[in-house]
Formats: C-alpha cells, sequence, structure tokens
C-alpha cells in the first residue's frame, strides 16, 4: 500500500477522484454491499465510517479476495482503513495464530496503525501487537509467545528479527501489507563521478540495490535511472552535487552528504531533496577532519547549526 503521512478519516466519496491505472471494474457503494463479517462491520460503523470513500470502494473487494494489490492516493482517501478492514475480514479470530503482517516505516505510525487496528476490531476480539524497536528483545520474545497475535504491526527490522528467532511462524500468514511503500528512499551525494562508481559498487556488494547518477552519463541513461528511481525499482540514488538542481523526487526522505559538497549553495539543493510536500525527512552529513572546515563555512554561510547525529539513529527516520 502506498499513502501520505497524514493519518486517515473517511472522507465523503468525490465524483473528482481518480485511481490511476486502475484494473479493478467493480465497485461497492456501501460497506454492506461487500459481505463484510457481521462483528467487522459494527467495529466499521462504531469507529465513525458510515459510506466507504471512493477509493475503499475500488479496493476493498480485491484484497478480500486475496489478489496482489498496489493501491496509490492522496492523503485522506482512506488508504489505511482500506487494508485494515481487508485484513480483519481475511483472518480468523478462533485461529490463535499470526495470519497479517502489516509494515511500516517508523514505529509512530505503527502504533496509529495499531489503534485502528483494534478499533475496528474491537467487536472481533482481534489481537494485535505493535512490533517495534526501541523495546526490550527479550521483552518482546515473551510477549509474541503468549499472546500469539492475529496481526502484527511493525517496523521491518523488528519483525525480520522476530521472524528470525522462529518466534513469528509465517505458517499461517495470509497478508502481508506494506505501508508508505514509497518511504524510504534515499539519496546520497558524492563529490566525483568517480567515488559515485565506486560507492555503488561497494553497495551493490553487500546486496544494497543502488542506481548511479552523475555528469558523464549519457542524457539517455540518466533517464532511465531517474525512471527506476522515481518508480521504487531502486531505492537508494547515489549521484553527485552537480546533478543536485535536476533532481525532483517527492517521495525522498533520507539524503546522506557522504562527502560535503564543494559548492556550499548545493547543500540546500541537496537537503532539499528530503522530505517534501510535507512529508517528514532528515539528511545525515558525513564529516570527516579534513572537511571541518568546508561544514564551518555551510553553518556560516546559512546562519544555522547542524547538530550532531544522535545514537539513536532509528528514532528520526
Amino acid at each position: 500500500m502506498y499513502r501520505q503521512p497524514e493519518y486517515p478519516e473517511n472522507p465523503a466519496p468525490s465524483e473528482t477522484e481518480e485511481i490511476i491505472n486502475e484494473n479493478w471494474d467493480h465497485a461497492a457503494e456501501c460497506f454492506e454491499d461487500m459481505k463484510l463479517n457481521e462483528n467487522l462491520l459494527r467495529g466499521i460503523f462504531a469507529y465513525g465510517f458510515e459510506k466507504p470513500s471512493f477509493f475503499q470502494q475500488r479496493v476493498i473487494i480485491p484484497c478480500i479476495k486475496g489478489h496482489d494489490v498496489i493501491a496509490q492516493s492522496q492523503s485522506g482517501t482512506g488508504k489505511t482503513g482500506t487494508y485494515i478492514i481487508s485484513v480483519l475480514q481475511r483472518i480468523n479470530v478462533t485461529i490463535k495464530e499470526t495470519q497479517a503482517i502489516i509494515l511500516a516505516p517508523t514505529r509512530e505510525l505503527a502504533h496509529q496503525i495499531q489503534k485502528v487496528v483494534l478499533s475496528l476490531g474491537d467487536y472481533m476480539g482481534v489481537c494485535c501487537h505493535a512490533c517495534v524497536g526501541g523495546t526490550s528483545f527479550c521483552q518482546e520474545i515473551d510477549t509474541l509467545k503468549s499472546l500469539s497475535p492475529h496481526i502484527i504491526v511493525g517496523t521491518p527490522g523488528r519483525v525480520f528479527d522476530m521472524l528470525m528467532c522462529r518466534v513469528i511462524f509465517p505458517r499461517a500468514i495470509q497478508m502481508l501489507v506494506l505501508d508508505e511503500a514509497d518511504w524510504m528512499l534515499a539519496v546520497i551525494f558524492v563529490n566525483t563521478s568517480r567515488k559515485a562508481e565506486w560507492l555503488a559498487q561497494r553497495l551493490t556488494s553487500e546486496d544494497f540495490t543502488v542506481s548511479v547518477l552523475h555528469g558523464e552519463m549519457e542524457q539517455s541513461e540518466r533517464d532511465v535511472v531517474m525512471k527506476e528511481f522515481r518508480s521504487g525499482s531502486s531505492r537508494v540514488l547515489i549521484t553527485t552535487d552537480l546533478m543536485a538542481r535536476g533532481i525532483d523526487v517527492q517521495h525522498v526522505s533520507v539524503v546522506i552528504n557522504y562527502d560535503l559538497p564543494t559548492n556550499v549553495e548545493n547543500y540546500i539543493y541537496g537537503i532539499g531533496r528530503g522530505g517534501q510536500f510535507g512529508r517528514k525527512g532528515v539528511t545525515i552529513t558525513m564529516v570527516t577532519e579534513d572537511s571541518q572546515h568546508t561544514l564551518l563555512e555551510i553553518q556560516k554561510f546559512y546562519s544555522i547549526q547542524i547538530e550532531e547525529l544522535p545514537i539513536d539513529v532509528a528514532g528520526i527516520l
């Protein structure tokens, strides 16, 4: 699932809303027409949903039917409610095993999603656990063993750890939801084309999927790279500061200055790639003893104070 970070309410359906590349021709204009579990319907109406949004009318049913769904829409169109209703409809609460995993990029979002799951599933007796970092690893294991939650909402790292520890068993899982699937796109800035190629090779050798963009490439090559990055086929873009002004990707959330820019004005263009259009973003700048003077120049030029990175990096992502 793709979504904007603002949290969901169900707006009145709009005749002007559209779903891009829609390939599902059936729409249910009311929740009753979706043949939902009676207790789920009670939870939906108790939560305040009266009628499905335009988006929900077209997306809930294919999700319930078990189709693979990629959905993208504006903020406030009911995307979160869509996949939660779909998950709740597909689980069997009489089976005490994890049947759905919802992955979110941040702890805060995972906890928000958990609250909505518990509210909509209130009359079903559903058990939902937020599996996120920042808590005791051993306590997490004990909690999962004692709860055996029907639904787990978590951040990728902690959920992966629990799977590797065989505390979460995938045998009964029917649905996997990726919320904010386009959220973690990162741009890494370096100063030379040679270093961009070198860093890309190093990251590729560590099984990262990366793209490279620099001034020595043909325009056709650069167009292909940007198309891959915008589509999410590649989630990390390594580029030179000379290309900073030409990058326009709304969903970049992390900018890493592997090198400080040779031109201080490019610092703003670089950090301007992260967190656009109201999205949360962070810029990480790597500084060596040799580049300390450049950092001071940037701070003086823009009259800013660049904070030292906290130990808990995940807390700001």
